[in-house]
């Protein structure tokens, strides 16, 4: 069955980026989530199936892989080999060739030591992590099922920030979950003040069918969800403009990604910190990895030029 359900990998970004699925499905069951019922319970590939694969594509000129799952920091849940995603990721690590490796995405209850430990030992592990936390607010947290409160997901957070200071981290937030009241919200805006992401992908409540959520009482008025929407992303793109300005001045390794349409002797690429860089540079750059000394930092992408 895992061999069967596992033929549409993998999945090229570029001639030198590949996505690598190590499992599908969910088992946690989020009460606004549609997952569980549509791809089924969490199923990991087993550990050799993606080695094999990734020096498949390594053998053919890819850089850079992110491993990628619903749920990425529980694989190996149901493997006979005894294997988990902090030694998963040593593992590739230790790939001949391989230069980055990334994965998405992440669930903060399972965001532990060992796979912590794992961004200061793997050279080859990017410093980037997208680590869904939805609301600050644990009333909310409860009814959506997350399996964590906000001190627990600040505590990880913090512990990231003392073995890798470096780091960037992404996030989900959903406003306007049913029952979010003005304090829920509040403790949300608290908390992207605390983090202080790099970005977040941001959304209003949307029900689902058949999820738990659809049913519960105390759905938030539109209007209100869209205020409270246009407030977080607001703050968050002066933040974002904030942590990116501090990369002004450091040379940075960007991974070269393309071309612009517009300007061929602009390119584009991302730093390990999956920071947006673009800088003037020949077209014959593409797929390597450069250094770039920052000059500007916007809310969106870095500016430089190649050292």
């Amino acid at each position: 069955m895992t061999k069967d359900f596992f033929q549409i990998h993998p999945k090229y970004k570029s001639t030198f980026q590949a996505y690598v699925p190590i499992s599908t499905g969910c088992d946690n069951f989020c009460t606004y989530c549609i997952v569980p019922y549509v791809r089924g319970r969490e199923i990991s590939r087993p550990s050799s199936e993606i080695i094999k694969e990734i020096k498949g594509l390594v053998s053919r000129g890819v850089k850079e892989v992110t491993l990628i799952g619903q749920n990425v920091n529980s694989y190996g849940r149901g493997l006979h080999e005894g294997i988990d995603f902090p030694t998963l990721l040593r593992e590739v690590n230790g790939i001949e060739g391989l230069r980055r490796i990334r994965f998405m995405t992440s669930h903060p209850k399972d965001i532990l030591d060992p796979l912590i430990s794992s961004f200061g030992e793997l050279e080859k592990l990017c410093e980037h992590l997208h680590l869904p936390v939805q609301s600050g607010s644990n009333s909310v947290l409860k009814r959506m099922n997350r399996s964590y409160t906000r001190e627990a997901y600040l505590s990880r957070v913090q512990a990231l920030r003392d073995l890798s200071p470096g780091i960037s981290l992404t996030s989900d937030i959903i406003v306007g979950f049913p029952g979010e009241s003005d304090e829920d919200f509040d403790a949300t805006m608290d908390l992207i003040e605390k983090v202080r992401y790099d970005a977040i992908f941001s959304f209003k409540f949307s029900p689902r069918l058949e999820t738990k959520a659809a049913d519960m009482p105390a759905q938030v008025d539109e209007g209100l969800k869209d205020k409270r929407l246009l407030v977080l992303q607001e703050r968050q793109r002066e933040i974002s403009l904030e942590r990116n300005m501090e990369y002004e001045g450091r040379v940075v390794e960007v991974l070269v990604e393309g071309g612009s349409e517009k300007n061929h002797e602009r390119l584009s690429g991302k730093t390990r910190s999956f920071k947006t860089v673009k800088f003037d540079g020949d077209q014959g750059l593409i797929g390597e990895l450069v250094q770039v000394r920052i000059a500007k930092g916007y809310v969106n992408s870095l500016i430089g030029e190649i050292v």
